[in-house]
């Protein structure tokens, strides 16, 4: 797979100002990949295993899902946790952009299979950096198996 195609970041974040955030963030950095955003964990796993609205989704599935942890109907958690026993789920990175800091938040995380864990920063700058970075990183150089 050529680095420089186009590939699908799903972003799964209940808060739009957040969302328009990570979006903008995104783009600063250059990370031209389409981003699709839902907003809980239930439309995430509608999406990821093609259900509900997303049943007739096409195309492969996204190189990288960045994950909120609390949100409505279904918690990041929970989406890690199902996401991971999948054996088609557990091979799509995913990185939690949360802000929850708490131990126990990051520890189950890793436990389920996160491949990262990132506290969204409140300065925008710094926010700007961490999302670019990581965008770069995972959406852009890291090498993924096709599924």
């Amino acid at each position: 797979m050529d680095n420089f195609e186009a590939v699908e970041i799903l972003l799964v974040e209940d808060s739009d100002a957040d969302a328009e955030l990570i979006a903008r963030a995104l783009r600063k950095g250059n990370i031209v990949n389409r981003v699709v955003r839902v907003r809980d964990g239930v439309e995430a796993l509608e999406f990821v295993f093609r259900e509900g609205a997303f049943k007739d989704r096409r195309g492969e599935q996204p190189r990288l899902i960045l994950l909120d942890l609390k949100m409505p109907r279904l918690s990041g958690l929970d989406v890690l946790r199902r996401l991971k026993a999948d054996a088609s789920g557990k091979l799509i990175p995913v990185v939690v952009l949360t802000s929850s800091a708490e131990e126990q938040d990051v520890v189950e995380s890793y436990k389920l299979g996160v491949n990262s864990y990132l506290v969204k920063p409140v300065a925008f700058a710094d926010f700007t950096t961490v999302i670019g970075q990581t965008g770069l990183y995972w959406a852009v150089m890291n090498r993924v198996p096709r599924l």
